[in-house]
């Protein structure tokens, strides 16, 4: 089974971009980030007619998650548990669920869409709101790790982050000064995996391969972009992995989103009688 993630920019502008990709690469289950439109607004009909059901998360023209599948899709959830709201100058446990998050079962996987905060800027309410939402995704990973073992979960999307120095080519980010390399988020991501996943990708690309570069300044020509956007798996979805690649081309030609696709191969240890997936030891 062939697993991606993408943060798409915009899918009612992309979508024949997306749709274009998936049947070229054979792709069965897509994790999309800012779709940036509510449901009733997303595009199904070319997701549709390439043999493909979309299930889709968005309350407005900002964020927004979604997931395609040529699988059936079940057990659809539009948060983890915990995850904190946003709601700029007010505090509190009540705030409002951005569209960030979408978790469904495909095919015997648990996988979510994650679109983390950006963070702004250092000091920023919305810097504090990543790092509070990247807590709370935290311990809802270890509770699933921990009590589900036997489950792949895949964690997939734009975090935000780049964790090492070797994932940010872009000079205009330092750390100690901005946002996506700053201790506090580079300790939050490590915490993340060491809650029981993993960065299934890693091993499989060859280092200074970036997943997103901005548009101004001539960003991608010059390759000053930064590796942010991760498929983090458990232990079960982790040893399931035969490969993995980053589609750079995807950054190139007419109106691309700032971001490319990621993509996994999996071996679940599905016999030809399409029986539930193996249980992994």
């Amino acid at each position: 089974m062939r697993i991606a993630t993408w943060n798409v920019n915009s899918i009612r502008t992309r979508f024949g971009r997306v749709v274009d990709w998936m049947v070229r690469e054979d792709v069965d289950v897509l994790a999309m980030q800012e779709i940036k439109c509510k449901p009733e607004q997303f595009p199904f009909a070319p997701f549709e007619e390439a043999g493909y059901e979309v299930v889709a998360h968005g309350l407005n023209q900002w964020n927004g998650v979604a997931i395609a599948s040529r699988h059936p899709i079940t057990e659809v959830e539009t948060h983890f548990p915990g995850q904190p709201g946003f709601l700029k100058g007010h505090d509190g446990p009540e705030l409002p669920l951005e569209a960030r998050a979408l978790g469904a079962t495909v095919e015997g996987a648990r996988l979510w869409s994650l679109y983390v905060p950006n963070g702004r800027a250092l000091g920023d309410p919305h810097y504090t709101y990543k790092l509070d939402w990247l807590a709370a995704l935290t311990e809802y990973t270890r509770a699933e790790t921990t009590g589900r073992p036997e489950v792949p979960l895949a964690l997939m999307g734009d975090f935000n982050i780049a964790p090492l120095d070797i994932d940010n080519g872009d000079p205009a980010v330092v750390v100690g000064v901005t946002t996506h390399v700053s201790p506090a988020e580079r300790d939050a991501y490590f915490t993340l995996e060491n809650a029981g996943v993993t960065d299934v990708v890693r091993a499989h690309v060859p280092e200074g391969l970036y997943t997103y570069w901005d548009y101004k300044q001539l960003k991608f020509p010059r390759n000053e972009g930064m590796r942010i956007d991760f498929i983090l798996g458990s232990a079960a979805f982790a040893q399931a992995v035969t490969d993995a690649s980053i589609h750079r081309n995807e950054r190139k030609g007419d109106a691309p989103s700032d971001h490319v696709p990621v993509l996994v191969d999996l071996d679940l240890g599905r016999d030809d009688e399409g029986d539930l997936p193996m249980i992994f030891g």
